[in-house]
């Protein structure tokens, strides 16, 4: 039998991470269908109100209950206003390792909530379900993911030549898609431990 991560939510200063539902999808179509959201992430553009649908009762809890990761919708404590989400994917429970993605809303970027939810994420998956890594992929060109993952003191392990697409508007208002590059960064217990953000 697959296993699986339990249904959970977890709580920050300032965000609550915890299964997305129907109320979020409205901020969830305006979040994905932002432009540096859409450049940067491999979700369908423009983004409809059934994909947002089909992301949030199919998509994203299938990827607790068939073993895959678990999706977080992230809000914020005071206005439970959506302003990101955290995808912990591509787990391998032989050797207790995952990926982390993140996207944050328009609304909500330059206030933290990005390195925050991550750290949060991570501070579960190994404290509490004792993973043993965190993989992050940036694509060479988005600086902001970089600022993020340095942030959260993450280690550069390389780059993945070619490995990464990224769309970018056409004069016409299209998209057009980019090969590029992915850095691979890692973080372990020991580096929460070892960092002023550890608890």
């Amino acid at each position: 039998m697959t296993p699986t991560f339990p249904d959970v939510t977890i709580t920050t200063e300032r965000l609550v991470l915890g299964p997305f539902e129907e109320v979020h999808v409205p901020e969830l179509i305006d979040m994905m269908n932002d432009e540096l959201t859409a450049a940067w992430t491999s979700a369908p553009t423009p983004y409809t109100l059934r994909d947002a649908r089909q992301w949030v009762s199919l998509l994203a809890p299938a990827e607790r209950t068939e073993g895959r990761g678990i999706v977080f919708a992230v809000t914020e404590h005071l206005t439970q206003r959506l302003v990101g989400t955290v995808h912990l994917r591509r787990t391998d429970w032989r050797i207790r390792s995952a990926e982390a993605g993140y996207v944050v809303a328009p609304w909500a970027r330059g206030e933290g909530y990005a390195a925050e939810s991550v750290l949060a994420a991570a501070d579960w998956l190994f404290r509490d379900q004792k993973f043993e890594r965190l993989e992050l992929r940036t694509a060479a060109a988005n600086t902001a993911a970089q600022q993020v993952v340095l942030k959260l003191g993450c280690v550069s392990e390389g780059v993945l030549r070619n490995a990464s697409i990224v769309r970018s508007r056409t004069a016409g208002g299209g998209w057009t898609e980019i090969r590029g590059d992915l850095i691979v960064w890692s973080l372990l217990p020991e580096d929460l431990e070892e960092s002023p953000r550890g608890h």
